[in-house]
């Protein structure tokens, strides 16, 4: 039956039959996270002599939802991942016209899941179109409930939008063409703080040199701009004794105390061109949301894709782990999927309820089933000499490799 997971003295305890809850997904979502469940069970039987193991209780959204229950996302599953507080879900897919604008987005508001956590790794053997892939090693907090995915906004030409645009014309004399559509980024300084708060937390946890702020503070400076000031103010209220600034490091005579966090600040525009040309100046990124899905994503493409991507989305104790990509409904059923980003975003999971032995022997034995070319067909047409296998074979060979 398994026990659930409880929080004493704001930590997660966790005993060794812990239920999770799993969403499946839709398109290749079923594949991939059986895929997952496979990978993750052996992984955690053989890390822990049998002693442990994960009780699956599968919930519904999505798709299978809708054709059981008429809802994309029934109040049972939000309530099911509330009461056993870690979860992980497959893709799911966007409903079409009204409603739900974005399962994934309503899924991190409705559970106040404020942070996308995000790590970017290379494995050997993954072609990648820079040259240098291995010196990216870092890992996105992304702001998840605010900014423009907010949803706050109105269609041209509807009488709110018409409404919206009179008033900011009448009282603020602003300029807004006619038949415009309307949109509203709200960054607020709680949101921001208590993201910046667990991005440094996780840098000292972790032994990282450096929290970089990301923001278009130039352009939008009363919502980007005040991110990177609240985020400055994050670590001096809450780490004063563990970080430094850029400018004081300057005035030190460039030297960085020893075990001090650098916090500094990029422009967006030019951390996307400084991840290219210096990424080991980088290891720890804390930027808003929009900001975060566009970073993420392109440092991935730098070290072959979303396919090996894993994300989650975590608040103060619960957290869902999720696979990055979309679901792909060309390639559903069909055991052709890459399952490394949900793989991977397992290992995220293990890691959060302490069990990091489990998530090691994955991720070696990923690195090795990578490396003896046995992938599949998204990085074996790209690898010369690889072995094309399915989702499900993929899985059985990093199985293999466990006790290799």
């Amino acid at each position: 039956m398994g026990s659930k997971i409880i929080i004493q003295n704001a930590q997660l305890a966790v005993p060794n039959d812990p239920v999770i809850p799993v969403i499946m997904g839709d398109g290749i979502g079923p594949d991939v996270m059986q895929a997952m469940r496979l990978t993750l069970d052996a992984a955690v039987a053989q890390a822990f002599g049998g002693q442990k193991k994960i009780e699956w209780l599968e919930v519904l959204a999505g798709a299978a939802a809708f054709a059981k229950t008429q809802e994309w996302l029934p109040r049972e599953t939000l309530d099911a991942i509330k009461e056993h507080i870690v979860a992980i879900k497959g893709p799911l897919t966007t409903p079409i016209g009204g409603g739900i604008r974005s399962l994934n987005v309503t899924i991190r508001q409705e559970l106040d899941l404020y942070a996308c956590v995000r790590p970017v790794r290379y494995f050997e053997g993954v072609v990648s179109p820079v040259k240098r892939p291995q010196d990216i090693d870092l890992i996105i907090f992304r702001e998840n409930t605010e900014d423009v995915y907010s949803g706050i906004e109105w269609k041209a030409g509807t009488p709110e939008a018409d409404k919206v645009i009179e008033f900011l014309q009448k009282e603020l004399h602003v300029n807004i063409r006619a038949n415009s559509g309307i949109g509203i980024k709200p960054i607020s300084a709680f949101g921001t703080k208590r993201l910046v708060k667990k991005a440094i937390a996780y840098a000292i946890q972790n032994h990282k040199p450096s929290v970089t702020l990301m923001h278009k503070g130039n352009i939008m400076k009363f919502t980007e701009g005040s991110f990177k000031e609240w985020g400055y103010q994050a670590a001096q209220e809450y780490f004063p004794q563990e970080t430094i600034t850029e400018q004081e490091v300057a005035d030190n005579g460039g030297k960085i105390p020893d075990g001090k966090i650098v916090i500094k600040d990029r422009l967006a525009d030019s951390l996307f061109q400084q991840v290219l040309l210096r990424p080991t100046e980088y290891s720890v990124i804390a930027t808003p949301n929009l900001n975060g899905d566009y970073i993420s994503d392109a440092c991935a493409a730098q070290v072959g894709g979303l396919g090996l991507a894993p994300g989650a989305n975590i608040s103060d104790h619960v957290a869902v782990f999720e696979a990055t990509h979309g679901t792909a409904p060309k390639y559903a059923d069909k055991n052709m999927a890459n399952p490394g980003s949900v793989i991977l975003s397992g290992v995220m999971l293990l890691d959060y309820l302490g069990w990091q032995s489990a998530g090691q022997l994955i991720t070696d034995a990923l690195a090795k089933t990578i490396q003896q070319k046995i992938v599949t067909y998204d990085l074996e047409r790209q690898m010369s000499g690889a072995t094309k296998v399915g989702t499900r074979e993929f899985a059985e060979a990093i199985v293999k490799n466990l006790a290799c």
